[in-house]
């Protein structure tokens, strides 16, 4: 099986559950040892998200809002959106690990163990999604994450970016979203979020770990500092960190991030 290949197959795929199946076949042939990485493989830009047949793109600011986590269509609105997250996220590192060639194996080690966690985060959310009656794609999405991946072409900037600023983010988010859940009346839809979301978080770190393990090789292989993280993170995200006063400054640090860095994130000493 050809790792560039195969990778690209999987990214297109505009089913989930193709996706997902393709990308079972694949990960197993690969943990055998049985993949070739190609010589000199030219990657696709790809012009839109794998998801566009499926879901409704709106704007960020047009995404339904889940403001009563009470009522059914608040919890599908939650789940929905997270969901959407963690769909991203499989493509985010799938392409990450068909983007960037000639890089140790460990790094394609990294990202396709990171795609699996977030296929099985998906899945997870999807189920209950199911439960509610509902399904991925009935809810409009933003391609925000996708955006992401199309601006940041080397493999300094999509470390910096992805990891360590977007899903760094959800670090912060997710305690919130849970502290939230965590004061509702208790059900057992309530609950099972709750659960899920604990699961996803405790996981997000080692990916974010990843992340930092992989941003400063690039740094080294560029021959920068990784003092650069600020300024790229100032390129393409003017308004900087968006809870600076909600920083979650224990899983950033486990996955990382250093005093200073979130000190200068905080605007003050937390750290």
């Amino acid at each position: 099986m050809n790792f560039y290949k195969e990778l690209e197959l999987i990214l297109e795929a505009k089913s989930p559950h193709v996706k997902i199946e393709l990308f079972g076949t694949f990960y197993n042939v690969y943990k055998s040892g049985q993949v070739d990485f190609e010589k000199e493989y030219k990657t696709k830009n790809f012009d839109q998200p794998s998801y566009v047949h499926l879901c409704k793109i709106v704007p960020p600011q047009d995404v339904p809002r889940r403001s009563n986590l009470t009522t059914k269509d608040g919890q599908i609105n939650l789940l929905h959106a997270i969901a959407h997250i963690e769909y991203s996220a499989i493509d985010l590192a799938l392409d990450g690990a068909y983007r960037f060639t000639g890089l140790p194996k460990q790094y394609y080690d990294d990202w396709i163990e990171v795609a699996d966690d977030e296929i099985r985060h998906f899945l997870s959310l999807e189920k209950l999604l199911n439960e509610l009656g509902a399904k991925y794609g009935d809810v409009e999405v933003h391609n925000a994450l996708f955006e992401a991946s199309q601006k940041t072409q080397t493999l300094l900037e999509r470390m910096a970016v992805v990891p360590r600023y977007l899903e760094a983010n959800g670090l912060d988010a997710t305690p919130m979203i849970l502290t939230k859940l965590q004061k509702l009346p208790k059900n057992e839809m309530i609950e099972k979020i709750i659960r899920t979301l604990h699961v996803i978080l405790d996981e997000e770190i080692d990916h974010v770990k990843k992340g930092d393990v992989w941003f400063n090789y690039a740094c080294a292989e560029n021959g920068v500092s990784n003092e650069l993280y600020f300024e790229i993170i100032n390129k393409y995200y003017p308004q900087g960190f968006l809870r600076p006063k909600n920083l979650n400054i224990t899983a950033r640090k486990e996955a990382g991030f250093s005093c200073k860095e979130l000190n200068t994130m905080a605007k003050g000493n937390v750290c």
